[in-house]
């Protein structure tokens, strides 16, 4: 019964988490661990390693969408976010 209320209480926890999020990380680490939970539930699988996994799966797919078209500037590992490149006081863009 508690690997039931597992993926409810990681959905809960994950929504305070993308609202001020720049990207889809938090997002889609919930979709994640509801598909994987669902997924458990079909099969006949543990759902607690399921739900993790696709949490895990999800975060990442979602940490590289963007969500805004806005400049965010450098992060953290100097790092520039891709809308910046040609606008006034950043560099223009070395891939092209």
């Amino acid at each position: 019964m508690k690997k039931l209320l597992f993926a409810p209480a990681l959905a809960a926890s994950t929504l305070t988490l993308g609202a001020c999020a720049d990207n889809y990380a938090a997002e889609g680490g919930l979709a994640g661990a509801a598909a994987g939970a669902g997924l458990a539930a079909i099969t006949g699988e543990d759902i607690t390693t399921y739900a993790l996994a696709g949490a895990a799966a999800g975060g990442l797919a979602g940490y590289f969408v963007d969500k805004d078209d806005d400049c965010d500037g450098y992060y953290r590992d100097e790092y520039l976010d891709d809308d910046c490149f040609g606008r006034r006081g950043y560099p223009d863009d070395p891939r092209y």
